[in-house]
């Protein structure tokens, strides 16, 4: 029945801190009776035995030290995601590492039924920038290096600004 999973960031709510996840839920996954669906002369598709995960935790802005708001883009993304997986004809689905998954019986089953959306969509696809381990660490050394050096000439202009009020 489960049709689709969605987990949202902590700090939504003025209740509770803790996060929250959404639970989508269709007696019929072989048609789609939503209107959208209806208007273009389509039904959706038949997602008997499929459901969707879509990790949205790393989604929304702090707004306060407490709260979290997702904005309209956040939220179109994830109705976009969600629509276009049930087979809206104006949105192409397609898995996304770290963000969404459609996840068969089969793999719910392999995660023990489990049904945290983090497990199935795994973790987002990180950009190799190709350089060398060795140079980067070099470079990388080296600009920490600057960085100290001109902490210190900040340091020491500010003690000197400092004791000429004391001299005042």
């Amino acid at each position: 029945l489960v049709d689709c999973m969605v987990a949202l960031p902590g700090q939504l709510f003025y209740s509770t801190q803790i996060p929250v996840c959404l639970w989508f839920i269709c007696r019929n996954k072989r048609f789609s009776p939503s209107p959208a669906g209806r208007r273009a002369g389509g039904e959706g598709r038949d997602r008997a035995g499929e459901t969707l995960f879509i990790d949205a935790r790393k989604l929304g802005t702090l707004v306060d030290r407490v709260h979290r708001e997702l904005s309209g883009a956040d939220v179109a993304r994830i109705a976009d995601t969600y629509h276009a997986w049930r087979g809206n004809p104006d949105g192409v689905y397609a898995d996304m590492p770290g963000f969404c998954k459609s996840a068969t019986q089969a793999d719910i089953a392999a995660n023990g039924y489990v049904l945290t959306p983090g497990r199935y969509v795994g973790a987002e696809d990180v950009e190799d920038d190709d350089e060398p381990f060795e140079e980067k660490i070099a470079r990388l050394t080296a600009a920490l290096e600057e960085q100290f050096a001109e902490s210190k000439r900040l340091e020491s202009q500010i003690r000197q600004n400092l004791a000429q009020f004391k001299t005042q």
